[in-house]
């Protein structure tokens, strides 16, 4: 990407402000826009943080930007847009600072000048391309246009994967890739051609999506660092509905199982440690090592009855990819009889430092849990804590770290209670987070306003992947499929 020189940055500014606004008046208040970048702590790698005033009575922004190191831009009209390219130049020339962001606004003919207010620009890179992750509609009964997306955090350009309309009748779900890597990625496929889809060393493998041995799908899944192995857990997942205003649906299982699969023998790897009687084990990740399989686990209930008192612990058990195979105990790092709360979705950050895990009070499909928090365990101490810097009164959920552990994003739906919109935060080396900010959008009044679908399964990529999508919807509808053991 083209860098512009800070002088070029300053006769941008210069030519943009021909049409300054004129008896402004002063205020001490800060401006409330959307979306809310007010303090918030960036990557200089992002796209511009447009933005919009949060109360649609203002009916034009002026806003200067001016980096404490130097370099200012300056935009107006309907809502604050920034040109790309004077965008980063300007953050580049002020990482580990700040930019200070001046907001005029017009409303009923008169202008206000408001408060300043600060963004700070991380010393620390994204180290990512982008994001992945699936739009999918707040539907429960019908598959509906869904699709895998793709998306450079340095633009604002997405563009799809694979999309349900290239496999018709099909639920696209939960793309991963292995450490942000798109040359190892996996996605589950359900339906009437349904597969667990594995891409690795420039092929893919298309699997049964359900195996009659397993007594479920090959869901969830989680690479192991060495590229060989695939955590899964196998699910009977089934949905039902509350009468309550702030619940809307529950899923859950009927059962659910946590296994390993070898992508080079296509073997099946069981063991009564992670695959008990009576218990249901589920949502698997691997240590940033691979010596150790993250997995959380709770006594099977009875539903409807004893929704409510499903509640998962946070385990591990030792993995030994040499033979491979399992060790011989289980410990437990979050015990549900101590908090008397349910763990979801382990996320372990990348230098082995943390692992981040959503909390609510039963169950593990938080999405619709409105009491859903982020908690981080500090894998030195054992101490947890919850991410109170980033929860809101409304779910969060979803997860996953950058390769350099800086960076982490999540799901949240507090912006309306509907749709999961997705956000991005840093993390010290202390595990202290940032205030949160909204994925960039140009014109994001506009953008959000006309979203119908909530993003979903999200993670970062090192760069984009690239899949043939016309190809693999003929594979998906042909049925052939590689067997396991």
């Amino acid at each position: 990407m083209m860098r512009v020189p800070l002088y070029a940055i300053c006769l941008l500014a210069f030519f943009a402000c021909s049409s300054r606004p004129e008896n402004v008046q002063q205020t001490d208040a800060l401006p409330e826009i959307f979306p809310d970048y007010v303090g918030v702590t960036v990557p200089a790698e992002i796209a511009p943080l447009d933005f919009c005033m949060a109360d649609e009575a203002f009916t034009a922004v002026d806003v200067e930007v001016r980096g404490r190191k130097g370099g200012s831009l300056h935009a107006n009209g309907s809502y604050a847009g920034f040109d790309i390219d004077a965008w980063h130049a300007l953050l580049a020339a002020n990482r580990g600072s700040e930019i200070e962001v001046t907001v005029c606004a017009e409303k009923d003919g008169r202008w206000l000048r408001f408060k300043p207010f600060p963004i700070s620009v991380s010393r620390h890179p994204l180290g990512e391309w982008g994001v992945t992750y699936r739009r999918v509609a707040p539907g429960y009964a019908l598959f509906g246009l869904m699709g895998l997306y793709q998306r450079d955090l340095g633009s604002f350009e997405e563009t799809p994967i694979l999309q349900s309309s290239q496999i018709p009748g099909q639920c696209l779900n939960c793309h991963t890739s292995n450490r942000t890597n798109p040359d190892q990625y996996v996605f589950h496929v359900r339906g009437e051609h349904g597969a667990t889809v594995i891409g690795r060393n420039g092929k893919a493998e298309l699997l049964n999506a359900r195996n009659e041995y397993l007594g479920g799908s090959m869901v969830y899944p989680y690479w192991h660092p060495g590229g060989r192995f695939l955590a899964f857990s196998t699910n009977k997942t089934l949905q039902m509905f509350h009468t309550a205003r702030h619940r809307r649906i529950e899923v859950y299982d009927a059962s659910s199982d946590v296994f390993v699969y070898d992508t080079e023998t296509h073997e099946v790897l069981r063991d009564s440690l992670i695959m008990q009687k009576d218990w249901a084990e589920n949502t698997p990740a691997f240590s940033p090592d691979g010596q150790w399989l993250y997995f959380i686990t709770s006594r099977q209930q009875d539903y409807p009855d004893g929704f409510d008192k499903q509640k998962y612990s946070l385990c591990r058990v030792a993995f030994d990819a040499s033979k491979p195979g399992y060790g011989t105990a289980v410990d437990t790092l979050v015990s549900t009889t101590q908090t008397g709360k349910s763990v979801s979705w382990p996320r372990p950050s990348y230098d082995g430092r943390f692992l981040m895990y959503t909390q609510a009070d039963y169950g593990y499909f938080t999405v619709w849990h409105p009491e859903a928090d982020l908690w981080l365990l500090d894998l030195r101490t054992g101490q947890t804590r919850p991410v109170s810097e980033v929860n809101s009164p409304r779910a969060e959920s979803l997860h996953n770290w950058s390769t350099n552990s800086r960076w982490f994003l999540f799901t949240s739906r507090r912006d309306d209670g509907l749709y999961t919109k997705l956000y991005f935060s840093s993390m010290d080396e202390q595990g202290r987070a940032t205030k949160p900010f909204l994925l960039p959008q140009r014109n994001p009044r506009q953008y959000y306003a006309r979203l119908l679908y909530s993003y979903n399964t999200p993670d970062f990529a090192s760069r984009p992947l690239e899949l043939d999508a016309r190809q693999m919807g003929t594979r998906i509808e042909r049925d052939e499929r590689v067997p396991t053991k």
